[in-house]
């Protein structure tokens, strides 16, 4: 008998909402409420409300945490103050990826490491073969419950349902022990759409009674729940990596474009560190751009890229943008044909249809 679909403790509010399922990595979760679209548009105009639940939630901490971390992953996290929040990536040794993570430092030696739902076991154990002494790593990824309210009205809704100054909590910041909802919970504001918006961490028992609140306290500012295609879109649009697609254990953080998040001066040596700065010197051979179709047609996950009768790569991420109505793709290809303008070629059902190379991301918030 196959394996039965793990379910957050919102799934019995989806349907209430007119969620649509579908199976995620092992997961039932809602790929839309509405429509894509409509959820899209009011992440970009007002606010939406994502159930991310599955997301992992591992606990490092210890008088070592610090130097564990810091040769576990390739951002700087000595850089991390109490209440911080840093984005970076664990690698292999060849530079690949295990996983794209957000380090949360809570307190002086303890981090929560939120890491992507599918890699939870991968994670948990590459981080326990690595672990060294005066450190302790919990999977606490059962206890906890998340979702994310992302949007331009996201604050002065939230606002309304707690005490708790959002304001004052700057992007890639936290607040624990904040009442939401009247439920103690950790508020980040991070997000992963492209938009400003708050991350809340509660337990099992709690997020129901967060989950309706929200949508009641912004049922008038159209305040909408939004599924994982938007979120998809989202994501997409702004240009922020997916592991699986634009991040693998075979796609580097250098090829995929985030560079920001590799920082090779540090002391520490890192896993993967060797690798990625030759990638650097040498220059990486693949790169992460944008595409956009010049003939009639939609880049899609899988389609193979070329420039003359060479394949050169493939499209990681492609879809319609909702509201711009673009088709655009993100495609890691041999970095000689990265050049903004160049003019390339995917497959579509056997038959090849032009592209250009064009500037990301394809959608930039006003701040």
């Amino acid at each position: 008998m196959a394996n039965a679909l793990k379910r957050t403790p919102l799934f019995d509010t989806y349907t209430q909402y007119g969620g649509k399922t579908i199976d995620f990595g092992g997961w039932d979760l809602p790929v839309q409420f509405s429509s894509i679209k409509e959820e899209h548009e009011a992440v970009r105009t007002k606010a939406g409300l994502f159930d991310v639940s599955h997301m992992g939630e591992i606990f490092v901490k210890g008088s070592e945490s610090l130097a564990y971390l810091q040769q576990l992953v390739t951002n700087d996290v000595s850089k991390l103050k109490v209440n911080q929040t840093q984005y970076t990536t664990m690698c292999y040794e060849n530079g690949g990826v295990v996983d794209d993570l957000l380090i949360y430092r809570l307190d002086e030696e303890e981090y929560l490491l939120v890491v992507n739902a599918a890699n939870i076991e991968k994670d948990f154990a590459w981080m326990l073969e690595h672990k060294i002494d005066g450190v302790e790593i919990t999977n606490a990824s059962d206890d906890f419950a998340l979702i994310a309210l992302q949007g331009p009205l996201a604050e002065e809704v939230l606002q309304t349902l707690t005490t708790a100054d959002l304001s004052a909590i700057k992007p890639f910041h936290l607040q624990s022990d904040v009442e939401v909802a009247g439920h103690k919970s950790i508020i980040s504001r991070t997000g992963y759409t492209g938009e400003d918006g708050f991350e809340i961490y509660a337990s099992n028992d709690a997020v129901v009674e967060q989950w309706n609140a929200i949508l009641e306290a912004g049922k008038d500012k159209g305040v909408i729940p939004c599924g994982l295609g938007s979120r998809d879109t989202l994501r997409f649009e702004a240009c922020l990596p997916l592991y699986g697609q634009e991040l693998s254990d075979s796609i580097s953080p250098l090829e995929a474009g985030i560079n920001f998040v590799v920082k090779l001066n540090k002391e520490e040596d890192f896993v993967g560190k060797a690798a990625l700065a030759a990638q650097k010197e040498q220059g990486v051979s693949r790169k992460s751009v944008g595409i956009e179709m010049i003939d009639k047609g939609i880049p899609r996950h899988g389609y193979k890229v070329f420039a003359g009768d060479q394949e050169i790569g493939e499209v990681t991420t492609g879809t319609q943008l909702p509201m711009t109505k673009r088709n655009v793709g993100l495609a890691l290809i041999d970095a000689k044909f990265a050049e903004l303008g160049t003019e390339l070629e995917i497959e579509v059902r056997n038959r090849r249809s032009k592209v250009s190379v064009v500037a990301t991301p394809f959608y930039k918030r006003s701040k």
